[in-house]
C-alpha cells in the first residue's frame, strides 16, 4: 500500500478545502495520514480513518527559528517514516515540504498552490522573498513534481521566475464544491435583503472595503438592507483586531458574526454575495459555494475572484479597493430582485460548469496514481 501525506498548514484548512480528496484517496488504496497543526479538530480528521501528525507551524512565519523548527520537522519526519507521496498544500508547507522532500529523495510530490499572498507582491519585495524564491526554485528542480494551479496569474509567475516548468503543471477550478449539499436555493422573500463576506477577518480581503460601501448607503437603505461578515480572526499580519472591527460593526446594520461552521445556511439566507478582496487568492471557496448557492456575486477583477464572475452574468466585477463602485452594484442589485435572481441561477450554471468537487477529486486521484506508477 502506498502511503500518500498530505501536509497542510491548519486542520481546519484540511477539513474545508481537502478532505473528500483525502477520503477518496484512501477509498483508492492509499495510506493516508494528514500532516497538519492541531488547533482542536484533529478527531474530526481521525474519525474519517485518516492517521493524524501534528504539524508544528506557525502561520504568520514572523519568527525565523519557527521555520527553521518546521522545516526539520519535516526533514526528519520524511527521513523516517518513507512516504512515497507527499502532497503539499499552501506556499508555506510548499516551501519548508518541498525543501525537506528534495533532500530525503522522496519519490512523488505535490505542491497545490491556493493563493500566493504577498511573497510575490512588487509593492513588498524585499531580500526574504527573494531567498524564498530560490529555495522554491531549487526544490522544484526534480523529476516526479507536479504543481497544481487554481488560476493563470499564479502559474504565469512560477514560470517567469523559473521556479517550475511547463511539463510540471496541472490546472483546477479551485477546490471544488459539492453540488449535492449546496443545491440552488432561492433568496429569502422576507425580511431585510442580506449581503454577505464569508472570509477570514483580513485586510487584504476587503473588509474594510465592503464596510465603507455600507456606510454610503447606510443612510437611504438602513432599514432595507443588512451586512454580514462572517468570519474568525486570524494570526496573520494582515489580520484585523477584534476591538476593531468592533468598533466598525454595530451588531444590526453591519453584523460580524465571527467564526462559524453553518456558511450554507448563511448563504440560503443571503441575497448578495460581495467580496472585494485585494489579496492574491487562488480561487476563493466562499465564492465557489456562493455560485453553487446560486447568489449574484460582487467581487474584484483580481486574482482568483474573477475566476468566479462572468460580469453582467452572474455578478459584477469591480476596481479593487473601489467602494465607490462597490456601493452602486450592490444599490443595482438591491433594486432589483429578477437581476438578483436572474444573476444568481446563472451562477449556479457557471458552478455545475467549473467547480463541481467531483472534477477537482478525479484529477487528484489521477495524479496520485500517476506519481505511484511511476515511482
Amino acid at each position: 500500500m502506498k502511503k500518500l501525506f498530505i501536509v497542510v498548514n491548519v486542520d481546519w484548512f484540511f477539513l474545508s478545502h481537502r478532505k473528500e480528496i483525502a477520503v477518496e484517496a484512501q477509498k483508492e488504496g492509499f495510506d493516508v495520514t494528514i500532516v497538519t497543526a492541531d488547533t482542536g479538530q484533529k478527531d474530526k480528521i481521525t474519525i474519517l480513518g485518516l492517521k493524524h501528525i501534528n504539524l508544528p507551524m506557525s502561520r504568520s512565519g514572523q519568527n525565523i527559528f519557527q521555520e527553521i523548527k518546521t522545516f526539520f520537522f519535516l526533514q526528519k519526519l520524511y527521513k523516517e517514516e518513507k512516504p512515497d507521496i507527499v502532497h503539499h498544500v499552501g506556499l508555506k508547507t510548499i516551501l519548508w515540504g518541498g525543501l525537506a522532500a528534495k533532500i530525503t529523495q522522496i519519490k512523488g510530490v505535490i505542491n497545490a498552490i491556493s493563493g500566493l499572498g504577498t511573497i510575490f507582491s512588487q509593492e513588498k519585495k524585499s531580500i526574504f522573498s527573494s531567498i524564498l524564491t530560490k529555495i522554491l526554485r531549487f526544490s522544484h528542480q526534480r523529476e516526479n513534481l507536479i504543481v497544481i494551479f487554481q488560476n493563470n496569474e499564479d502559474k504565469t509567475l512560477f514560470l517567469e521566475h523559473k521556479i517550475i516548468q511547463i511539463n510540471q503543471i496541472e490546472m483546477t477550478n479551485g477546490s471544488g464544491v459539492d453540488l449535492n449539499k449546496y443545491i440552488h436555493s432561492v433568496e429569502p422573500e422576507t425580511g431585510k435583503i442580506k449581503i454577505i463576506l464569508t472570509a477570514r477577518m483580513i485586510v487584504e480581503k476587503g473588509i474594510f472595503i465592503l464596510i465603507d460601501a455600507a456606510e454610503l448607503l447606510r443612510s437611504k437603505y438602513q432599514d432595507k438592507i443588512q451586512f454580514v461578515l462572517c468570519g474568525g480572526i486570524d494570526d496573520s499580519p494582515q489580520a484585523i483586531k477584534k476591538e476593531e472591527l468592533e468598533k466598525h460593526c454595530d451588531g444590526e446594520y453591519i453584523q460580524w458574526l465571527g467564526y462559524r461552521t453553518d456558511v450554507l445556511d448563511l448563504l440560503k439566507s443571503s441575497h448578495i454575495v460581495a467580496f472585494p478582496s485585494y489579496y492574491k487568492e487562488g480561487i476563493p471557496k466562499s465564492l465557489i459555494e456562493a455560485t453553487a448557492i446560486g447568489r449574484p456575486i460582487i467581487t474584484t477583477n483580481s486574482i482568483g475572484c474573477k475566476e468566479t464572475v462572468i460580469d453582467n452574468y452572474n455578478g459584477y466585477l469591480i476596481p479593487i479597493k473601489d467602494s465607490n463602485v462597490l456601493a452602486e452594484k450592490i444599490e443595482l442589485l438591491i433594486n432589483d430582485k429578477s437581476k438578483r435572481q436572474e444573476m444568481g441561477g446563472n451562477s449556479r450554471a457557471l458552478a455545475e460548469e467549473k467547480f463541481s468537487i467531483t472534477d477537482v477529486i478525479n484529477k487528484h486521484i489521477e495524479i496520485y496514481q500517476r506519481l505511484s506508477n511511476s515511482n
